[in-house]
């Protein structure tokens, strides 16, 4: 499934849903839009349960982060424990959200390094410099902007880190040229997405409510792989976390198209979580 298949209006939709989620976490109530990737999960963002979402970051994460950080994560894993963060480094966080890998990194990296957290909608803009300053942590900065428009300068970063985003992108060819670009020699690549493996239903493709999770906009395994080898990047792994059966399929299918239990049968195991990691080769 290439990115062209993208409906034209998405990103709008994509900042209406995220934009209402930031809103009902701020004011404390909650919110009928789903998580990143389950069209079912309606409800409270805290009690229903969602098999792509939920239990993502463990105890000690969560203690050390406010509480709305935790709920306007709407992603598909933790991408802060694959990218072997350093002391000093600087990292940029691809649709940032609410700001909780942003806020999880900072402490990695500590007082010496610094991070930035990249959203293009102004309400989660917000709702993550609210937390930054609940959080007191004075190495992170929030940009607005595109993941498809980087506002950094080349060779700025040491590690780029998003968590399910990338797949909501209709020119994910660019987003990873723009990640190379910024990314220092030598520089680390290390995401949480969903990827898929083997045909998908048309269903699938044809739905709007799942390209605004990270469903229908899936990148097949071997075409996220060669997307960042014709970015530039070398050592590329992707390394399954989660991968979906029939049942968590018809859960996160369940309000978005009808016979979603012969769908998701057509589906099952073929989409899962991943940490996706490639690194930008040392200048010759």
């Amino acid at each position: 499934m290439t990115s062209s298949t993208m409906p034209a209006d998405v990103k709008q939709e994509v900042k209406d849903k995220y934009g209402r989620v930031a809103k009902a976490v701020a004011a404390g109530t909650t919110s009928d839009d789903a998580g990143c990737c389950s069209s079912a999960c309606s409800g409270s963002t805290t009690e229903s349960y969602d098999p792509i979402t939920s239990n993502l970051y463990d105890e000690g994460e969560q203690a050390g982060v406010p509480a709305e950080a935790l709920l306007a994560s709407l992603g598909c894993g933790n991408p802060t424990a694959p990218a072997q963060l350093n002391e000093g480094e600087t990292v940029l966080d691809l649709g940032s959200g609410g700001g909780i890998d942003v806020l999880l990194s900072a402490k990695r990296v500590g007082p010496t390094g610094k991070v930035y957290g990249l959203d293009m909608t102004d309400e989660m803009l917000a709702l993550a410099n609210e937390n930054k300053r609940r959080a007191g942590a004075e190495n992170v900065e929030f940009l607005k902007g595109e993941i498809e428009n980087i506002p950094l300068p080349d060779a700025s970063v040491d590690v780029i880190i998003s968590n399910c985003v990338i797949n909501l992108s209709a020119d994910k060819a660019r987003v990873l040229r723009e990640a190379f670009r910024v990314l220092k020699p030598g520089g680390r690549f290390a995401v949480s997405d969903v990827v898929v493996r083997g045909p998908v239903p048309a269903e699938v493709k044809r739905s709007m409510e799942l390209w605004i999770g990270c469903v229908a906009g899936a990148l097949q395994e071997s075409e996220y792989q060669a997307l960042l080898s014709a970015a530039g990047f070398e050592q590329i792994d992707v390394e399954p976390t989660r991968i979906y059966k029939a049942e968590d399929a018809a859960a996160f299918l369940a309000n978005a198209m009808q016979d979603v239990a012969v769908v998701a049968r057509e589906i099952d195991g073929k989409f899962l979580s991943a940490f996706v990691r490639a690194t930008k080769p040392l200048s010759k």
